[in-house]
């Protein structure tokens, strides 16, 4: 029983850090300026 709440502990904080460094990597991208979605005329739908 201890063993296995000390496994689940484990693999709970193992996973927090790899959310946690995943999302410090993320960050500091400079968003794109151009392109995207545009608002299409008629002639252009095809």
């Amino acid at each position: 029983m201890v063993r296995t709440l000390r496994r689940v502990l484990v693999v709970l904080g193992l996973a927090l850090v790899a959310g946690a460094i995943v999302r410090l990597r993320g960050r500091g991208g400079v968003p794109p300026t151009r392109g995207g979605w545009r608002v299409l005329e008629a002639p252009e739908f095809r």
